[in-house]
């Protein structure tokens, strides 16, 4: 496993960093996601991402009880704030004080740990000053509950207002968590470069987009039993939009550029996102443990410039770059 700083600090997380979101508390059972925990550790992945809203706060409490009796300093875990959790009242969702406040010590108490060493805003607030925000994620750092801070889907915008404010109040935001994959480049325009400027790091999410670059979806075959293109808990939803003939025989052309490196096409696609010097990390995640152990393959693997040409050839039309779609990740009210 190879191992990589987290934005402009000392903080070195595994570039292969495990995900529990559509699979801990919804789409597997414990005791399979605890084997897909302990194939991560054994993996030599030490980083670990989870939020409060993945499974109404479930994801959370299996995380934590399949790293029980793993050597904390050993470990980065990871978790988010935003969505709406609980009785999902009219505070108990967004970034305000009182729901991040209220929100840490919760996810503390579901990871069993005293502290995270990354928190992250899920998305942004609209609804709440950004100076209220950064202010309670000041006070989480101090109050020793999280090491590091960091967001996921801000526009470049968002970013830089966002990372004034914490050096104002002298507290690291190292990091965003973005959708990124061969087939979705849509930071790649505006957020990256803003990153590069700020000293903050991508943590990638989707990498594989949804399975789809595996290859396992093919066009006109009927969708593989027990994939999460067949999870109507949440799976199903987010694989869809890439289910189109087009993008799919497109996809099918990848597998012998992959070949070529000797890896799988879900190893191929995680090592392109690696490739971009402003990631970080790429979160995968899994319904087995063995999905574990092909995809941290992909750690330490170099593209030759002309595979990428080669990639970028293929998918062609079928890939997104259009910068404003970040900006709808966020709702603009946060009604739960």
């Amino acid at each position: 496993m190879h191992f990589r700083y987290l934005g402009d600090s000392g903080f070195k997380i595994s570039e292969i960093t495990y995900g529990n979101w559509l699979t801990h508390g919804s789409q597997v059972e414990n005791d399979t996601a605890a084997a897909c925990v302990r194939a991560a550790l054994d993996a030599g992945i030490t980083t670990f991402d989870t939020a409060d809203v993945y499974a109404n706060t479930a994801a959370e409490t299996v995380l934590g009880e399949a790293l029980k009796g793993e050597r904390r300093q050993s470990l980065e875990i990871f978790t988010k704030v935003f969505g709406p959790t609980g009785p999902k009242g009219h505070n108990d969702v967004g970034l305000s004080r009182k729901h991040i406040l209220e929100s840490i010590d919760g996810s503390l108490s579901r990871l069993q740990t005293d502290y995270v060493d990354l928190y992250q805003a899920h998305r942004f607030d609209f609804e709440t000053p950004l100076e209220e925000t950064m202010q309670a994620f000041a006070d989480v750092v101090r109050s020793g509950k999280a090491l590091y801070i960091g967001v996921s889907e801000w526009t470049s915008e968002q970013l830089r207002a966002g990372a004034a404010l914490a050096k104002e109040l002298k507290i690291q935001l190292i990091s965003n968590q973005p959708e990124y994959s061969a087939l979705w480049r849509v930071i790649e325009a505006e957020v990256v470069p803003t990153s590069k400027e700020l000293g903050i790091s991508q943590i990638v999410w989707s990498p594989v987009a949804q399975g789809v670059l595996s290859g396992k979806y093919r066009p006109g075959a009927p969708l593989p039993e027990g994939s999460r293109a067949t999870d109507q808990k949440g799976g199903a939803g987010a694989v869809k939009r890439w289910l189109t003939d087009d993008v799919l025989t497109r996809v099918q052309e990848l597998t012998p550029i992959a070949q070529e490196l000797s890896l799988t096409p879900a190893q191929l696609a995680v090592a392109w996102v690696l490739q971009n010097d402003n990631v970080a990390a790429a979160i995968i995640g899994a319904s087995r443990p063995e999905q574990v152990e092909e995809n941290v393959k992909a750690s330490g693997v170099t593209i030759p410039a002309e595979l990428l040409g080669r990639i970028d050839e293929v998918l062609g039309g079928a890939i997104e770059k259009d910068p404003s779609h970040t900006a709808t990740r966020s709702p603009q009210t946060r009604e739960a």
